[in-house]
């Protein structure tokens, strides 16, 4: 249509032609860049993105913790400083329960055997290597130093075989194949007498014997009744008692029971940053994939550190304890002893027990975390009677970098406590043990034997040294 302009002096028109529905569809208006993009492409590619990433570390967990299990291949991947304080200590075998196979425990010890006696127990996520100076340093000061791995942690057993441990969580297939290899055992005539006199497979039958026989591997869960246990018997094998008992960050709950049913053996307590729950935040090794980085990557366990428990640490230290935590179901051990932590624990009540209230008592505390944290530390102190009080420049992990600091407030506070009298067994030695002995004297003596070293890792004795 033909646009008419009419011109009247200096004021021109112009006239457009009119707006039908028509000529709107044919010429629509351009939307905006916002509203032409769509967000399903995006977060349809992260979805699967993700996905993948997710399925890989979980199909590759197994194979990890495979070869992370295996006691050999684990102990020849270590670095040449953990294999060195494995070798410089020794293992005894524990009996936790009596319906359960002995466990062995590591222990590292340093100074003179005759001298006055210290127990240092560490928390959970920790070892006996976190201190492994300080026992030195206690050496030094003529001190008998010892340092435990706790069942589940450092190079202390984690794990554990159960036989008849049940049918749980073994799957349909599983099962059939379990009744197919007890017909091959038996015969297909046995089975076959047995539906004739039944009318029915004798599946319960089946799955009693197969479940007597069945062997699966358990991580050993330690909780304070456990603790106590072990460390007895650790004391009575190596004639510690009585033992000055330093206790750090959540080793207090573990061995709270011990002291309480044994205040005769016990010299003195020092408390190091300790508290109801560990420094390490071990609840996020639940979360699948987080964990697998955290364990597998030295640079996330790194930073984990340096933002709970230490910042002086080096990486190597660090790394250290993360392939301790990592190996041989250690994760698995640790956060079952997580779950058997006594939450609601109450140092005042516990100190101010008949048992304990006699016990000299020292609490060391870092002055560098928070004013919150110094606040708890003279918390704890004022909870137990007489307690002494002193602090020290490092974190909550202090044994690393601030060694030597810790072993002078426990060397000074242990020789400011009348020496230790030993109580000699007068019990006789059985002939067996006693026939033993002769022929050991009879062969000579010997500087050092790490006979476990062979037993536990499987290899031959030129890796001892």
């Amino acid at each position: 249509m033909a646009i008419i302009t009419e011109e009247e002096g200096d004021v021109t028109k112009t006239i457009h032609p009119p707006v039908t529905k028509e000529s709107t569809m044919k010429n629509p208006k351009p939307q905006s860049q916002s509203q032409s993009q769509n967000p399903f492409p995006f977060w349809f590619y992260f979805t699967i993105i993700f996905s993948l990433a997710t399925l890989l570390f979980v199909s590759l967990s197994p194979l990890y913790s495979s070869s992370q299990n295996d006691p050999r291949s684990w102990f020849l991947s270590l670095p040449p400083p953990l294999r060195q304080h494995y070798s410089d200590g020794r293992t005894i075998k524990v009996q936790v329960n009596p319906d359960e196979s002995p466990i062995e425990v590591f222990v590292s010890e340093s100074g003179p055997i005759q001298s006055e006696n210290v127990i240092i127990l560490h928390g959970l996520g920790l070892s006996s290597y976190a201190f492994r100076e300080m026992i030195k340093s206690l050496g030094s000061r003529g001190i008998h130093g010892v340092a435990i791995d706790l069942p589940g942690s450092g190079f202390s057993d984690k794990s554990m075989v159960v036989v008849g441990g049940g049918d749980g969580e073994i799957g349909f297939v599983g099962r059939v194949k379990e009744v197919y290899g007890l017909i091959r055992e038996k015969g297909v005539f046995w089975a076959f007498d047995q539906m004739v006199e039944t009318g029915d497979l004798p599946y319960e039958e089946i799955m009693k014997i197969q479940n007597s026989k069945r062997r699966s591997v358990k991580a050993i869960e330690l909780g304070s009744e456990e603790t106590a246990k072990v460390l007895g018997q650790v004391v009575d094998t190596l004639g510690l008692s009585p033992v000055h008992l330093v206790l750090h960050d959540s080793a207090l709950g573990l061995a709270s029971n011990w002291v309480s049913e044994n205040p005769q053996s016990v010299r003195s307590v020092t408390l190091v940053d300790s508290g109801v729950n560990p420094a390490l935040p071990l609840w996020v090794l639940h979360i699948p994939v987080v964990r697998e980085v955290l364990l597998g990557f030295s640079f996330g366990f790194e930073k984990l550190v340096s933002l709970r428990c230490s910042k002086e640490m080096t990486l190597s230290e660090v790394d250290a304890h993360r392939i301790l935590l990592q190996g041989r179901n250690g994760r698995e051990a640790v956060l079952g002893s997580v779950k058997k932590l006594n939450h609601s624990f109450d140092v005042a009540q516990w100190g101010n027990s008949d048992a304990v209230s006699g016990i000299p008592m020292q609490v060391i505390w870092s002055r560098q975390v928070s004013d919150v944290w110094i606040e708890e530390g003279q918390r704890v102190a004022k909870a137990l009677p007489k307690a002494k009080f002193v602090t020290h420049s490092g974190s909550r992990w202090p044994q690393e970098s601030k060694s030597g600091e810790l072993t002078d407030y426990i060397a000074d506070f242990v020789s400011a406590i009348p020496r230790s009298t030993r109580r000699v067994s007068e019990e006789p030695i059985p002939e067996k043990v006693q026939k033993i002995l002769d022929e050991a004297k009879a062969g000579g003596d010997h500087d050092h034997v790490h006979a476990d070293y062979t037993d536990a890792y499987g290899l031959g004795e030129g890796w001892t040294t």
